[in-house]
């Protein structure tokens, strides 16, 4: 059993401290690590196609792969197609 001595702290604060800096440092980790993720981990809006041409892309490989036929991928295209032009 520890008692109270002039300059020491008791078995509370010392809990406490240890608490105390766990949290402190979990916190600066995860600053941390999230100043990495959002400089590095998140790709920039400019270089992502618009969404009207990712069914197209996802079409077209469905075409290329044979899963669809020409007659198929024209007709459930031309709505994209026309909204894409519909853009420019």
């Amino acid at each position: 059993m520890m008692w109270w001595y002039p300059g020491q702290i008791g078995w509370g604060m010392m809990l406490v401290n240890a608490l105390v800096a766990l949290i402190f440092l979990g916190g600066l980790v995860a600053l941390v690590v999230w100043a990495i993720w959002a400089l590095v981990g998140t790709p920039s809006r400019a270089n992502q196609q618009p969404p009207a041409d990712r069914p197209l892309e996802v079409l077209r490989r469905r075409l290329a792969a044979g899963e669809i036929s020409q007659e198929e991928y024209e007709r459930t295209a031309g709505p994209w197609n026309r909204a894409r032009e519909a853009r420019s």
